[in-house]
Formats: structure tokens, C-alpha cells, sequence
């Protein structure tokens, strides 16, 4: 048993190498996430999370598989899921008597089983989803990926697609806290600044964090500077980890930070740093899992193993220390019970409903 596994990596293809068994064999790696390069099929898939299983049970196979056009697989007979902003659309859709805002809620709960059911049925056990950004006006990168503008609406909706996900037995992760809907910048690329006080972004943009504080499974930071709350991007910040989500808004499950791998996370006050910095300075500020992505592809993974040196190295010089609780809310999210077959999931009730549901 792993003291502490906190780096999740990825992988270049359709089945593990060598390379990939090795790496995800370290005790510092605690699992891994999935993208549309590993997906060929669902008997590829199902076959390549038994593999990753084989490895070590206890690794956990995540994916970005929120609908609309985030969405890793989405052929084969896997439901093409509607943006989050169709959930939004419907609540508002009605005459103001409350009937379409409870279809809305009904849909929500039927997209998250729908979500989470498929998923598990091929040996996927977390989504990062659902998205609690709001959908600020011009912000192409969240956009129709966020239920709506109004912080109520989202959290109420958020909370139907966890429902769901949670009757298909996953966990589930809200991002990118504290919110990543006001600005316009696009992260993998640049560090975006949000200007305005903490008094305001927790009076709108962190309003379903506090309301989804007992419910949330895990929560995801977004790479973005808030300055009048602290220098460094909510990933790499005490205050907005520590001070502000576990003291203020009582959040006690998981926190991952978003892609080490995206440019926004590369500086840190203005000093370019390595993924081995960028993890430690994740962990030391307050996430339990840093997330390395996209870097399989690059020298043959060299940029996971300097990752895995360097936080080994850390453990041993005294430089981090792990955190037993980290790795208990990191298996925390491991799914219980067992998944329910492609071929029963197919032909079974509650499914069918779901689907007769969706926007």
C-alpha cells in the first residue's frame, strides 16, 4: 500500500508499454488520465483499464468526459452527451411556474447516470465533472460548458448531475474553482488575471462550492490569478486551498490540480518552473493529486519520469512530505461496488429512461 500517491499521469496509445507499466507501478503515482488518443473502441478501452488495473488495483483511470464537446469517446455506441448549457436553456425554457426548472433537474440526474454508467461499464472510474463555472458572457473557453449564469441555477443543476453519477456509482470532481468563467483567457496557453475582490467571486462565482461543499467529491482549481486574493494561480495558492475552500467553505473530499502540462501552470510569480516544482508547489499549497497530462507524447515520457524523480527525491530529502489523508481521499474516489455490463446497462430500464430524458 502506497503511503502517498499523488501524480497522475497519461499514456501515449491504445495499450500500455513497458514504459507506461513501469511508471504506473511507482509508488508516487496514483493513477491516470485518459484522452482521445486512447480510444479506439470499447473493447480497447475496457481491455486497456483491465490492463491498468493489473497493474495496481488501486490506481484510479480517470477522463474529461463532461458532453458537449468535451467529450474523450464518443463513438461505438457511447451517448454523445448535450453541452451543460442545454440543462441551462431547459430550466429557463418554461413560464416561470417551476415545471421546466424540475425537467431540467430530471435531465441533469439522467445525464450524469447516463455519464457515469457508460464510463464504468468500460472500467473508466472518474469524470472530472461537472463543470461549476458560470457562463460569463464572451468566455470562449467555458462557454456552453457551464450550466448557465446564474451561481443557483448551476449549483441546483450540478447537483442532479452528481446525483446521477453517483446512481452509476462514480465520484465526481467541480471545477475550476473558485471560477474560471469571468475570464477570457485561455489557460493552456496563458495565465489568466481575474481583477476582482474575494468578496465578490465568493458572492457569485464560488457560490456553488459553498452550496455543493457536503456533496462535491473532489474539486479542481483553475490555473487563473486572482490578485487581490493572492499572487499565485488558485492551484498553487494556501490561501484559496486552505484559507478560503477547506476553512471557509468546509470542503473536506479531494482536491486534483488542473494539467501541470498547460502553460498557466509553468510560472509561478513570474519564475519559469519545471513539472517537479509545479507538483511540489501544488501539494504544498493544498491539492492532493497534481495531474501531468499530455506529456507521454514528449521524449518518450521523459517529462513524467523527471516528474516522478523529483517528488521521490522531495520525499526523501525532506523536501515534501506525504500525506497518508491525501492518498485516503484519493482512494476515497475509487468506485465501491461493481459496474454494471455494456449489454445489461443497454437493455436495463433505468438507462433507457435516462436516455428518453436528454435535452
Amino acid at each position: 500500500m502506497t503511503l502517498h500517491a499523488p501524480l497522475l499521469i497519461d499514456i501515449a496509445g491504445h495499450a500500455l508499454t513497458d514504459s507506461d507499466r513501469q511508471r504506473l507501478a511507482h509508488p508516487i503515482v496514483g493513477g491516470l488520465t485518459l484522452f482521445g488518443r486512447n480510444w479506439r473502441d470499447r473493447a480497447q478501452l475496457s481491455a486497456l483499464c483491465a490492463e491498468i488495473k493489473a497493474v495496481r488495483e488501486d490506481l484510479l483511470i480517470t477522463v474529461d468526459h463532461e458532453g458537449g464537446r468535451v467529450q474523450r469517446f464518443r463513438t461505438d455506441d457511447f451517448t454523445p452527451l448535450p453541452p451543460m448549457a442545454a440543462f441551462g436553456e431547459l430550466w429557463l425554457s418554461g413560464a416561470g411556474d417551476g415545471d421546466a426548472a424540475m425537467r431540467a433537474v430530471n435531465a441533469a440526474t439522467a445525464a450524469g447516470y447516463v455519464l457515469g454508467a457508460e464510463l464504468r461499464a468500460c472500467g473508466v472510474d472518474l469524470s472530472f465533472a461537472p463543470v461549476l463555472d458560470l457562463d460569463h458572457v464572451g468566455n470562449s473557453v467555458i462557454g456552453n460548458r457551464a450550466f448557465g449564469r446564474d451561481p443557483r441555477v448551476v449549483g441546483l443543476l450540478a447537483q442532479a448531475l452528481m446525483h446521477g453519477m453517483r446512481q452509476a456509482g462514480m465520484a465526481n470532481c467541480g471545477k475550476h474553482f473558485p471560477g474560471h468563467g469571468h475570464v477570457q483567457g485561455d489557460t493552456h496557453h496563458e495565465i489568466p488575471r481575474d481583477p476582482r475582490s474575494l468578496k465578490a467571486i465568493l458572492a457569485d462565482d464560488a457560490q456553488p462550492y459553498a452550496w455543493l461543499s457536503a456533496s462535491l467529491s473532489a474539486v479542481m482549481p483553475a490555473h487563473v490569478i486572482y490578485p487581490k486574493v493572492d499572487r499565485r494561480p488558485a492551484g498553487f495558492s494556501a490561501r484559496w486551498l486552505q484559507d478560503v475552500l477547506r476553512d471557509r467553505l468546509g470542503f473536506t473530499g479531494a482536491v486534483f490540480s488542473d494539467d501541470l502540462g498547460m502553460a498557466a501552470a509553468r510560472e509561478i510569480e513570474g519564475r519559469p518552473v519545471s513539472f517537479g516544482e509545479a507538483a511540489l508547489a501544488a501539494l504544498t499549497a493544498g491539492c492532493d493529486m497534481v495531474l501531468l497530462c499530455n506529456q507521454s507524447v514528449v521524449d518518450g515520457g521523459q517529462p513524467i519520469d523527471e516528474a516522478i524523480e523529483a517528488l521521490s527525491r522531495a520525499a526523501v530529502q525532506g523536501d515534501w512530505q506525504p500525506s497518508p489523508a491525501s492518498d485516503e481521499r484519493r482512494r476515497a474516489l475509487l468506485p465501491s461496488g461493481p459496474a454494471m455490463p455494456w449489454d445489461e446497462l443497454m437493455v436495463s430500464a433505468r438507462y433507457m429512461h435516462a436516455l428518453s430524458l436528454l435535452p
